[in-house]
């Protein structure tokens, strides 16, 4: 109906737009499968993931336990996830829901940890020792909780439009996978570790994401919701914010033939990694991504940040409102080959555009039908030739590739519309 109302307000400009089939099909979402052209997910086999299941392999789930058993059922047979309500992955062997505290090793507390490891008095060293090893264990409890692994030929679908999964980490490394409708927020790390190293300053750094594709392969990604559910204040120590999130949604150690679609990523640091390396173990050929109709709403970098990878990113909606928390939008890493065309900026007027692209060792960007909005009407943009006026070394346009499964491309006029509208769990 949402689209009905849309098109018609479309049609009485003169203008038509017609959904895509992961908004047009009206059957069982959990039985839906990826469009024959949508994205490099479509590729070879495409996309199906459980969408054959038998009855027996439908299952609804409600809580922590019944999601991990529902995942181990019947290995090798296609499943069809549902999820209803909220999931708390931060609970004990019943369900029940607990604290940091529940995780730590008997030999740490934060307390201890920040007095044997102040830089005034410990150094440039990165922590080693007793009480470093108890925060290791510490962290590896809370893995054994949060972390839930997802095989093949599987769909996790929400039922309705808050279904949420809160401080769990998926970690998908199976192929054929089908994550839609879901909210995955706040999936935080109780024990960060201190890394004087990283930067001129140190950096805290944590060890979940929401989501994690790990050597997955066919996976499709829609329609659902991706933060830090609202816990973003956090002390600083040492200088720098004590960070308890990594990423949103990284893709990475090999993955391959991914579609992200529709989903809406908001107010986190470090987004979306395709590629977690610069040494090209198991990522030359693979990483090849489709981000199609996703909105990045005041994300501070890695929108997404690529290594390696053919990444198609179009019609997507960048949304940018406080300069000083923004880093950048396309990191170009080594060896990427990022295919950007026609998605929209909305960003402050003091955001330089030269800003929108970061330079992380790539040497070319194709990015074309760029629209940039700083508070007025949008007016074209070359990232490309922006980016080069103002930084060293310039990108090479010639990407080496040209994108060939595409349902829909969509002008980016357009995007600032059809995104917030159809974007997120419970808009299809």
């Amino acid at each position: 109906m949402r689209w009905k109302a849309f098109a018609g307000c479309l049609a009485l400009l003169g203008l038509t737009l017609t959904p895509s089939p992961a908004q047009a099909h009206g059957r069982d979402p959990g039985r839906a499968v990826l469009g024959a052209h949508d994205g490099w997910a479509a590729a070879g086999t495409g996309t199906t993931g459980g969408s054959a299941a038998a009855p027996d392999d439908v299952y609804t789930v409600t809580k922590r336990s019944e999601l991990v058993a529902a995942l181990a059922a019947h290995p090798g047979a296609p499943k069809i996830i549902q999820v209803r309500g909220t999931i708390e992955g931060n609970v004990d062997d019943a369900d029940r829901p607990v604290g940091c505290e529940y995780f730590a090793d008997p030999a740490y507390t934060l307390p201890s940890y920040l007095a044997a490891y102040d830089p005034a008095t410990w150094g440039r060293v990165r922590p080693s020792g007793p009480l470093e090893e108890a925060r290791a264990r510490s962290q590896a409890n809370q893995a054994k909780q949060v972390v839930v692994d997802v095989g093949p030929d599987t769909t996790i679908v929400g039922l309705g439009a808050q279904a949420t999964l809160h401080g769990l980490t998926l970690r998908v490394t199976g192929s054929n996978v089908i994550l839609r409708n879901l909210n995955f927020s706040d999936a935080h790390d109780c024990f960060p570790q201190w890394d004087p190293l990283d930067t001129a300053d140190g950096n805290w750094n944590s060890e979940y994401d929401n989501v994690d594709l790990v050597g997955a392969t066919h996976v499709w990604v829609d329609h659902n919701e991706f933060s830090d559910g609202g816990n973003t204040a956090q002390p600083t120590y040492f200088g720098r914010k004590y960070e308890v999130h990594d990423g949103l949604l990284d893709i990475v150690n090999g993955s391959d033939l991914v579609t992200v679609s529709y989903n809406r990523l908001h107010e986190h640091d470090k987004t979306m990694l395709i590629g977690n390396t610069d040494k090209p173990t198991y990522d030359v050929g693979k990483l090849r991504v489709t981000l199609h109709h996703n909105l990045f709403s005041d994300i501070g970098q890695r929108a997404p940040r690529v290594r390696y990878g053919q990444v198609h990113v179009y019609d997507n909606l960048y949304v940018v409102r406080d300069a000083a928390a923004y880093t950048y939008s396309l990191g170009v890493g080594v060896e990427s080959r990022i295919y950007a065309e026609n998605n929209f900026f909305r960003i402050p007027p003091s955001v330089p555009l030269g800003r929108l692209v970061h330079y992380w060792k790539g040497t070319v960007l194709h990015a074309t039908g760029t629209l940039v909005s700083t508070g007025g009407l949008p007016r074209p943009a070359d990232l490309l030739a922006e980016y080069n006026a103002a930084n060293d070394p310039d990108l090479g346009a010639d990407v080496g590739w040209t994108p060939s499964l595409v349902e829909r491309l969509d002008p980016a006029w357009a995007v600032s519309v059809l995104v917030p509208a159809f974007a997120g769990p419970g808009r299809w």
